[in-house]
This record gives C-alpha cells, sequence and structure tokens, in this order.
C-alpha cells in the first residue's frame, strides 16, 4: 500500500490535475471569444431585409473557436458601447458602399474609436478590417480618401512580401512554405476597384506612423497596399479575401488551392487568438445567448449573389 501510494504521488507530480491546467490556463486566455461582425446596408432593402452579414465570414471566424455576434446598424452611441465591452475584438468586412457616409461607416467609426480607447487603456481589443474594411481603417487614420481605382476587381494577386512581414504577428504562426507559397503564386483574390497606391501611403505621415505594410500587389501597373498591421495597436487590414478561398463556390477568381485554403484558416486562427486577450463578457448567459449570431438563419442566395449565404436583418 505504501508503494502505491508514493507511486500515485510520484506521477501527481509530474502530472497535475487537469483542472489546475485549465484554472492556469484561463487566467491567461479567453478560451470562449465572442467577435463582432459589422452589418452592412442591403442595396435593395425589403421588409426585414434591409442590412446583412455574409456568412462566410461567420464561418471563417467559428473555423479557429470564435463565436459570432452581429454589430447592427444604425444603433445609438450608447447601444455600440455596451456592446463592445461584452466582446472581444471586431471585424470591419468589405462591401461595395461609401467608407465615409454610409451606416456602416458610421458604425466602423464608433467600433474603431472605442477600440482606440480601449487599449490605450491596456484594454487589449483587436480589429481587423478586409477590403473595404482596410479602406474605413486607413481613412479613419489619414482624415481623408487616399485610395485611387485600379484594375483589381476579381482577381487573384500573389502578395509581396516587406521586411516587416517577417516579424509581423500576423504571420507569425504562418510555415515557411505557405509564406513562399503566397509570394510566388496568385492565391489572395482581391475584389477591389480602389486602392492605396505606395505614393499615397509614403506621402501621408499619419499612416506611416500608425501603420507598417506587411504585403503590396500590383495589377501590372501600380504597386499598392495589400495587408497592414499597426505599430502600437491590435489592428489589422487586407486588402484581399481570405476567407473567400475556404467559404466561397467556384468562381474562378477565388483560388481553392491548399495553400490558399490554408491561409484561410492561419489568417482566422491569428485573428481569433488575438481575441482570446480580450476579456470582455456579456452580464448574464441570457444576454451573452440573445446577443449571438445563432438567433438567426443564412439565407442561400444562390447565383444572384457571389456570396452564397446571407444573414440579413432589418
Amino acid at each position: 500500500m505504501e508503494t502505491l501510494r508514493r507511486a500515485v504521488q510520484t506521477v501527481l507530480m509530474k502530472h497535475p490535475p487537469l483542472r489546475c491546467c485549465l484554472l492556469n490556463s484561463s487566467a491567461k486566455r479567453n478560451d470562449r471569444p465572442i467577435i463582432g461582425v459589422m452589418a452592412q446596408e442591403a442595396a435593395f432593402p425589403k421588409p426585414n431585409r434591409t442590412s446583412y452579414i455574409y456568412a462566410n465570414h461567420v464561418k471563417f471566424l467559428e473555423s479557429a473557436g470564435a463565436r459570432v455576434a452581429p454589430v447592427k446598424m444604425n444603433q445609438t452611441v450608447e447601444e455600440y458601447e455596451r456592446l463592445f465591452n461584452c466582446i472581444n475584438g471586431v471585424l470591419f468586412p468589405g462591401d461595395p458602399v461609401c467608407p465615409i457616409s454610409s451606416a456602416y461607416a458610421r458604425s466602423a467609426k464608433i467600433f474603431y474609436e472605442l477600440a482606440i480607447e480601449a487599449n490605450r487603456k491596456h484594454d487589449y481589443f483587436p480589429v481587423y478590417g478586409i477590403c473595404l474594411g482596410l479602406q474605413i481603417l486607413c481613412d479613419l487614420i489619414s482624415g481623408k480618401d487616399l485610395f485611387t481605382m485600379t484594375e483589381t476587381k476579381g482577381v487573384l494577386l500573389p502578395l509581396n512580401l516587406t521586411e516587416d512581414a517577417k516579424g509581423s504577428r500576423m504571420f507569425s504562426g504562418f510555415p515557411d512554405e505557405l509564406m513562399k507559397d503566397l509570394a510566388s503564386e496568385p492565391l489572395s483574390q482581391h475584389a477591389h476597384k480602389w486602392s492605396l497606391v505606395l505614393s499615397s501611403y509614403n506621402s501621408n505621415e499619419k499612416l506611416k506612423t500608425f501603420y507598417k505594410i506587411l504585403t503590396t500587389s500590383t495589377d501590372g501597373k501600380v504597386e499598392f497596399v495589400s495587408t497592414l498591421e499597426a505599430y502600437d495597436y491590435p489592428i489589422y487590414a487586407t486588402q484581399w479575401h481570405p476567407e473567400k478561398s475556404a467559404f466561397d463556390g467556384t468562381e474562378p477568381h477565388i483560388a481553392h488551392f491548399p495553400s490558399a485554403v490554408m491561409t484561410t484558416y492561419y489568417i482566422a486562427e491569428f485573428f481569433v487568438e488575438e481575441a482570446r486577450k480580450n476579456f470582455h463578457r456579456f452580464a448574464s448567459k441570457e444576454e451573452e445567448r440573445k446577443a449571438l449570431i445563432y438567433n438567426y438563419s443564412p439565407v442561400y442566395t444562390g447565383p444572384a449573389s457571389g456570396f452564397k449565404q446571407l444573414y440579413y436583418f432589418f
């Protein structure tokens, strides 16, 4: 019996109970992050369908372990503040709306300002902008529209990695082989008409001191910024769409190669891991339940949309 007791003690010393490991882990990381996704106004609104969220953005975040809360349009500042204090990060998606005067731009500006204020107070809150989201994040910093029309609507392009990409937070977890593929193969999907060309970035001191360029791309005529990372804030942006390769159809301008699908995963994993560093939460499980995207059902939009499923709101 004494021999057995000592053996058990030895095992416990080498392998502490899992409960303690989980407590230690949870103290440093939020393992159930909730990320807000901005809703966008519908171009042709119908009853109960005045705004929407692309389902691929939801799948993108859920694939890395996050849950999603829709950020609906036309809420009061106080309502946005309450939601901000309950979620752990926010995604600004792409959409063909005005980056300055749209309802989407208004809600994005409010959340951006809340995120800046929170991070200054050491309340780590990540923001990620895709496509138009990048444009909004640049406009908010520069205070002006610096974007130029380019031939980048529905094209696949390689990413030209800068020196800053090597030591970046965003690409730190990427395998070397995947980084080589991104630089040498047309894997990044671009669906934008407007781009931040390098000369515009370099001419604006506010942009240069806030963001570092991780990648550039070219339409064959001009070189433009395709990936940004803030120096001092957990704010990130891609002009390209990492979410589409894994979750969008068979269109020829979306890459479904293994490396492209892996990129979807690594970007999602990176941003969700950033959200795990935030500890905002809802006051009750009931409030949390009501806020989640699970209360809505995605609608199949078929060939009428390049995005196969949408969540609609009113």
